[in-house]
């Protein structure tokens, strides 16, 4: 792949993919679930993404090659647990294009103008056939600009995410100035009417969705004109900002609200049906003008993201077509360096996503569940491969990774938990979907071109996807299937005693360090050749 993103293309890549829908309806979701306490989800999850971030950035640096996330757990654990780490990054990566889609296609649908002429939605919130014709179109223009390469990718999205940035700062500076209720963070039964496990549940709705994408600049680390520099500077400034900006909109939002629409409650804060809350309070402060801007970033905001996530979901299928997990035609590259038929099969599977999801909330606690997976191999292959193969150049170290790097796959499951088991058992049916795939891909290479399986390496994986339905099970999240039996608080324990004694298993299975050494071997020798 080219070289040709600098430090601020890969800094927009992150940010521009954590500035998405998210940041529309994330304030609403987290204050219907965690009223005022909202804040405190923001701050955790904000904590929670920066642990991960900076592990991220680490392996970034060390290791910069196109869809890292895919590509660490197989430095660290081999064929099969890079394929498990990359098959639940791609399934979110490939689910997030279409649902921002969506999500434009439906703020769009508020303007009279387009609800009556161009009939996106049915009255259950399913795309009609024109808005799926429109959703293919986006789909297309999407598709198009990743196949002409990384470079107009990054250009294309640096362009958007200026916009993108401004205007939610824009609409804090409004809101704050012309409506402004500081009673409102002790309404409606109090700072946190739902306790701890509303600060908690709110999480998965809506306030993780919003503030990942960090790892972005690392899914395109293949195409950094210099890797070692940019990647982890651009990962901590992407994410310090979004965290800013994020917090600062929840306290505008949760202020400009209607103080009499919260006496009973955070359920309905705010008119049923507007599902662009932030241009409802815009209207209500006397700046009707904010809405018309509004509403032209519900389109720009989601899209944006979804151009870039269509992109990354290419680059792991890429990853795992390179690493012969799936078929190899996915890891080829024309003469422009672009894995064009990767980026097919993401517009293809971004397609039938359209068909039975139907809005952008039916899938933000899978996407959210899938990520927490993905974002847990990240830790253990950090310690593992320092462990195996501590001489490599680090440009960028991780601080206290004794600290950081369990902490952030405690971090990372917690949220799987919080999820909710109706979303984790979900979850891993899709897993064991993957790994058929897998043994289909295996069957049907040429034995020369298998690379051997380290089964011991991975044997961790299994016990702790199963552990989670089991936990989950038992747990108190969800909104079917679970039994509550784990009193509150205990469950987080379990969970937390759970996942450290994984975590310091896994790392004591990775694989020997000649066979780390000879996989990143194989790595720079695909880069020389290119």
């Amino acid at each position: 792949m080219r070289r040709s993103v600098g430090f601020y293309g890969l800094m927009f890549v992150s940010l521009g993919s954590i500035i998405g829908s998210g940041w529309l309806l994330g304030a609403l979701k987290a204050a219907k679930v965690a009223g005022p306490a909202s804040l405190v989800s923001w701050v955790l999850t904000a904590v929670i993404m920066a642990t991960l971030a900076l592990v991220h950035a680490e392996l970034g640096a060390a290791y910069p090659v196109a869809g890292g996330t895919a590509r660490y757990p197989a430095l660290a654990y081999g064929v099969l647990g890079g394929f498990v780490g990359g098959w639940v990054a791609w399934l979110q990566a490939v689910a997030l294009a279409p649902v921002e889609v969506e999500a434009s296609l439906e703020y769009l649908d508020n303007v009279t103008w387009i609800k009556e002429h161009l009939n996106l939605l049915s009255p259950s919130g399913t795309l009609t056939a024109s808005g799926f014709g429109w959703a293919t179109l986006l789909m297309a223009i999407f598709t198009m600009i990743n196949l002409v390469g990384v470079k107009l990718l990054s250009e294309s999205n640096s362009a958007t995410v200026i916009w993108k940035t401004a205007v939610p700062v824009l609409t804090v500076v409004v809101l704050l100035s012309l409506r402004f209720h500081p009673g409102n963070f002790t309404a409606g039964g109090g700072f946190a009417p739902h306790g701890a496990h509303g600060i908690f549940a709110a999480l998965p709705v809506g306030v993780v969705f919003a503030l990942q994408g960090f790892e972005q600049a690392v899914q395109v680390g293949g195409e950094a004109r210099d890797p070692q520099k940019d990647l982890s500077r651009a990962i901590i400034v992407a994410m310090v900002i979004g965290t800013i900006v994020y917090l600062l909109l929840e306290v505008a939002f949760i202020g400009a609200l209607d103080p009499a629409a919260l006496l009973k409650g955070w359920d309905n804060p705010i008119a049923q049906g507007s599902f662009g809350p932030y241009a409802t309070l815009a209207t209500l402060a006397g700046a009707g003008w904010l809405s018309y801007v509004l509403y032209a970033d519900a389109f720009v905001s989601p899209a944006g993201t979804g151009m870039l996530y269509l992109g990354t979901s290419a680059r792991l299928s890429y990853a795992m077509g390179h690493e012969r997990t799936l078929p190899k035609g996915l890891g080829k590259l024309n003469v422009r360096g672009v894995p064009v038929w990767s980026i097919g099969l993401s517009f293809v599977v971004g397609e039938i996503a359209f068909l039975p999801f139907p809005s952008w909330q039916s899938l933000v606690s899978v996407i959210t569940s899938a990520t927490a997976l993905m974002y847990a191999f990240a830790p253990v292959s950090m310690i593992a491969l320092r462990r195996r193969d501590p001489d490599r150049p680090r440009p960028y170290r991780a601080p206290m990774p004794k600290v950081l790097a369990p902490a952030g796959f405690v971090a990372a499951n917690l949220i799987i938990y919080w999820s909710g088991f109706d979303t984790t058992w979900k979850i891993m049916i899709a897993v064991v979907i993957g790994f058929g795939l897998f043994l289909i891909a295996r069957v049907t290479s040429p034995k020369l071109e298998r690379i051997p399986i380290d089964w011991k390496a991975a044997q961790w994986i299994v016990p702790w996807l199963a552990g989670h339905v089991l936990i989950g099970y038992f747990g108190r999240y969800g909104e079917s299937g679970n039994i509550s039996a784990l009193p509150e608080w205990i469950d987080l324990l379990v969970v937390i005693v759970f996942s450290l004694a994984v975590f310091y298993w896994a790392v004591n299975l990775a694989v020997d360090s000649d066979k780390v050494k000879a996989a990143v071997e194989r790595e720079a020798l695909e880069l020389a050749v290119q």
